[in-house]
């Protein structure tokens, strides 16, 4: 029984992979992308930044509260809570300008 699904399975993936190597034949012959995949491309982009900027800004107004929130309760702190927490925001922001030049990227490759 083990052996019937194996094979079946086996056959079941031929079969797929053969359809999507023929079809790869027909796009080598066509050069550029469709207007249609250009629209995608650039929809993906504007989805990726207003992505990462609403994760961006949530995490940065979470850092901001914590560590405001650290250095009420203990004033003397300041100096161990600032440094780290200035550090943080800018990870997280150089995280939103990678996305924002990979958007970039992907928009003008078009």
């Amino acid at each position: 029984m083990r052996r019937v699904a194996t094979v079946m399975l086996v056959v079941a993936a031929v079969i797929l992979i053969a359809n999507i190597v023929f079809a790869q034949e027909g796009a080598a012959e066509k050069k550029g992308l469709s207007d249609d995949v250009k629209k995608f491309v650039a929809l993906a982009g504007g989805f990726a930044i207003a992505i990462a900027a609403f994760g961006g800004a949530l995490s940065q107004a979470r850092a901001a509260a914590s560590a405001l929130e650290g250095i009420a309760r203990n004033p003397g702190a300041y100096n161990k809570v600032f440094t780290p927490m200035i550090l943080a925001l800018a990870l997280i922001e150089s995280l939103v300008l990678y996305a924002l030049i990979i958007s970039f990227l992907l928009i003008f490759k078009l």
